[in-house]
């Protein structure tokens, strides 16, 4: 079953919101709607929150399409069975607006959505998933139990085997089944007093959530966070799960005997569980799934990403290497070194792990076979290509197509945003009150003056930039923090700067480098230090 990419969109929108994820800033491209089509490729979130319910027609439409296929895969296609099954499954729909899948159709949907997405550089393996369905649970509890079984099953002492658990459909006048984590396992995110996180950064918000709903961390580094679960809109209830089954591994390097001073460790199973699994018609608001690692997805980007344990500087430092310039190349020896180090404690604990050059092998092996038998494979080169030595991987250099086939894994709303709360304290907890954008704009534009107002009563300084590869800007951004405690800033680079206020400037500082050969940086080249001084 085929939907039309959502990678080049015809339809022209005001903006696009791009989100740095370093900086948790967000930025809105217009220049788009100049053009006839634009590729949405790079976005995290290209599809959006699921529609919360199909309607009749739709789900008619897919039903019968995924029954098709499932009787064309066990070789009954046109058969009476086949036949008797349409009619079932239209009498069920037209009915209750719902339809049950049978065990058999549930399994084959899950793996098939497994095989169609087009994120997943792991997933040749997809006829291998094991599939538990748990459709038939009803409490929070059960719920528990069924991501304990979980588990331990793909843990597996370690030789971890994909798995994937659903639980109860989304249905008409019904509320969802949901998992508020992001992953079952991840680890816990604390401010403090001084603004710095210590923890995983990424989870912060979320840590605060389960705090507020009772649980008491331990402010650690790799504090295991709760299970927070909920049932037909009831408020959730907050399960910690047993140490015994979350096997992690402590990071230590192959030559560095220092590494493991640092204290890094990591979890054995990535198990993702607020998507939606959507299937026949029928969406499923919790069904987590699992796979093993790849090694770049721990060493490259959760151990070094600046938005996450922000370990880079620290390991570069401790093998003494020059973090001053970027021409050192710190940041990539870093980067090896630290991958290495999962890979090798991976190895020595006897977890699976995949290296990225084996995954990348792997998975143009099942491209190409896709091609043959399916007639090709949706892949998202942005995601498929590793974060670590991506040219001297297969895929790098092989061209891909992104497009959307169901069953499928969908993003879907936020559980702790759309949850209307039961509980009166609770509620008074998280009420957050929505305002109009005329109360957003009037407010903005009292902020604006008495900012403005205080503002005039301090120096001004002015700090002109000139940079080519934004290390100057970043320079002078920093004096700007600085200096904003005692005067008016303002910052520009060189060639957007009106020179005729020279005369006006209190304090001026310029903060430019060379570039290449000893160049100037282009936007510096227009106003020479000469021109400024004259």
């Amino acid at each position: 079953m085929e939907e039309r990419s959502r990678c080049c969109r015809m339809q022209k929108k005001e903006h696009i919101s791009l989100q740095d994820y370093i900086s948790n800033t967000r930025s809105r491209d217009t220049l788009h709607t100049k053009s006839n089509k634009h590729c949405i490729g790079a976005l995290v979130r290209q599809s959006g929150n699921v529609t919360k319910q199909l309607s009749l027609s739709d789900v008619s439409q897919e039903a019968i399409e995924f029954i098709d296929s499932y009787y064309r895969h066990i070789g009954q296609n046109g058969t009476d069975l086949h036949l008797a099954r349409i009619k079932c499954v239209e009498e069920s729909i037209s009915k209750t607006g719902h339809y049950e899948l049978s065990h058999q159709e549930l399994v084959f949907g899950a793996k098939l959505a497994w095989r169609n997405a087009p994120r997943c550089i792991g997933r040749q393996q997809w006829n291998t998933l094991e599939v538990f369905d748990c459709r038939n649970i009803s409490s929070t509890k059960d719920m528990f139990d069924a991501i304990c079984r979980h588990l331990e099953f793909a843990t597996n002492k370690g030789k971890i085997r994909s798995a994937m658990t659903i639980f109860p459909a989304r249905q008409p006048g019904q509320k969802d089944f949901r998992i508020w984590n992001p992953q079952l396992i991840r680890y816990a995110g604390y401010i403090r007093e001084d603004g710095t996180a210590i923890g995983d950064p990424v989870n912060v918000e979320f840590t605060k959530l389960c705090q507020l709903l009772g649980w008491k961390g331990k402010r650690g580094m790799f504090d295991i966070l709760p299970l927070v679960l909920s049932t037909n809109g009831n408020d959730p209830d907050v399960f910690e799960i047993p140490s015994n089954l979350v096997l992690q591994v402590s990071i230590s390097h192959p030559t560095y005997e220092w590494f493991n001073e640092l204290g890094l460790q990591w979890y054995a199973v990535p198990a993702v569980s607020d998507m939606v699994f959507d299937c026949g018609g029928i969406q499923f608001p919790a069904a987590p799934f699992n796979g093993w690692y790849m090694v770049t997805e721990i060493g490259t980007r959760d151990i070094c990403d600046p938005q996450r344990y922000n370990m880079l500087e620290p390991i570069a430092k401790r093998m003494c290497l020059d973090t001053s310039t970027n021409s050192s190349f710190w940041k990539d020896k870093t980067m090896v070194e630290t991958t290495l180090a999962v890979n090798y404690s991976f190895q020595t604990a006897g977890v699976t792990l995949w290296d990225h050059h084996t995954a990348s092998d792997a998975f143009m092996k099942h491209f190409k076979q896709e091609q043959t038998v399916r007639g090709g494979c949706p892949a998202d080169w942005v995601w498929i290509v590793p974060p670590l030595s991506g040219s001297a991987t297969k895929v790098f250099h092989q061209e891909m197509t992104n497009y959307h086939l169901k069953p499928s894994f969908d993003y879907q709303e936020n559980a702790a945003e759309s949850h209307e709360w039961q509980d009166p304290k609770l509620k008074l907890q998280f009420k957050q009150k929505r305002y109009t954008l005329k109360e957003v704009t009037i407010f903005i534009m009292c902020v604006q003056y008495m900012t403005m107002k205080a503002l005039a009563k301090r120096d001004r300084v002015c700090i002109l930039f000139g940079t080519e590869t934004g290390q100057s800007e970043k320079c002078a951004r920093r004096f700007a923090e600085f200096y904003r405690n005692l005067f008016y800033v303002e910052v520009y680079s060189m060639d957007q700067y009106d020179t005729t206020r020279l005369s006006r400037e209190h304090i001026l500082l310029i903060i430019t480098s060379t570039f290449g050969n000893g160049d100037p940086p282009q936007n510096a080249k227009v106003k020479t230090m000469t021109d400024y001084m004259q």
